[in-house]
């Protein structure tokens, strides 16, 4: 998936369908002169639906079209024929999919399961034909509902990815080039901050045909829980992933700081992201020698005290193995 694919944010118009009218008639056929009423019922107009795909991984099919309309109910007719209710439609959207009112923010539901089905806009009610009226003392009532006319509404579909483990850390700090090494995404990458404006996916295959999703999160910056940068797009794709995998450069002036700063983005984002599996790795660590690994594993045993760490390098392949074992076991406790 290029990164001008990944559609994560859309604003969409959905109209429901109007209902049909009942139907007034009087039942007449030969040698019957006065049958009384028999008018059909209205069909209910189409209704707007969302419904989960787990083959989605984004919105990009709301990226041009984002007006929706569901079809009108038919009228009744003689004969207590009730009309045809009108056309649903059926929005495929990615598990992960929150959808919320436009206009006031507030969530509407969420859609996180293969084949579930959420009603955006309910189609309005068909109008009861005239023989739904007849009393004792108005045997032809001449009159029937009208149908109900249908909603509209602007919702926002707001994607929050779904992954097992989320790259977390600064820009630049190599999590793009692991996701391409570790799994067969082909992310953009270069020697610049804010490489990656999207989000990224990827299949890590494991051992024995199984295998496990990561999400390369972009490029986290101090003050993003409040907004800075790009920060609330960023952080809510982290909200979803089972595990956190922080990624942090060996030339780093100040790891242990690094990782704090990091970890308290999203504590003041949402608090609960600090219950969520961490695991610290230290990339880039081709360039150092034993010597120096050796002194920097007792340094951060300190600063590190409450994560697991471990030393990897994307572009020498050193420790990918050890850390696809360590993910593994911390996604199947």
């Amino acid at each position: 998936m290029t990164e001008g694919n990944f559609v994560d944010y859309v604003k969409i118009h959905a109209e429901s369908g109007n209902g049909g009218k009942g139907s007034v008639h009087l039942h007449r056929e030969k040698y019957i002169t006065k049958g009384g009423p028999d008018g059909g019922d209205g069909g209910r107009g189409g209704h707007v639906i969302l419904r989960g795909n787990e083959n989605l991984w984004t919105l990009i099919n709301f990226r041009f079209k984002k007006h929706f309309k569901a079809g009108h109910g038919e009228h009744g007719s003689k004969q207590r024929s009730s009309g045809a209710d009108g056309e649903d439609v059926y929005l495929e959207v990615p598990l992960g999919t929150v959808v919320k009112d436009a206009e006031t923010d507030e969530t509407l539901f969420e859609i996180t399961e293969h084949d579930e089905e959420k009603m955006l806009v309910e189609g309005g009610m068909g109008g009861r034909g005239n023989w739904h009226f007849k009393t004792s003392t108005n045997q032809t009532p001449r009159y029937a509902q009208p149908g109900i006319k249908g909603q509209e509404t602007d919702a926002i579909l707001e994607l929050k990815l779904l992954a097992d483990v989320g790259l977390v850390g600064f820009p630049n700090a190599g999590k793009s080039t692991l996701l391409s090494v570790i799994t067969s995404a082909k992310p953009k990458i270069a020697d610049y901050e804010f490489t990656t404006l999207k989000p990224n996916l990827g299949i890590v295959e494991y051992r024995d045909f199984q295998s496990f999703v990561m999400a390369d999160i972009p490029g986290i910056i101090e003050g993003a829980a409040e907004g800075k940068g790009l920060g609330h797009y960023f952080l809510r794709h982290i909200e979803r992933n089972a595990t956190l995998l922080f990624l942090i450069p060996a030339d780093s002036k100040d790891i242990g700081k690094e990782y704090g700063i990091l970890l308290d983005e999203l504590r003041r984002y949402n608090p609960e992201l600090i219950d969520k599996e961490r695991l610290v790795a230290i990339s880039k660590s081709d360039m150092l020698d034993v010597e120096l690994m050796a002194e920097m594993r007792t340094e951060l045993a300190k600063d590190l005290v409450d994560v697991p760490f471990m030393f990897i390098s994307s572009v020498a392949q050193q420790g990918i193995a050890e850390l696809k074992d360590r993910l593994w076991k911390m996604l199947n406790k």
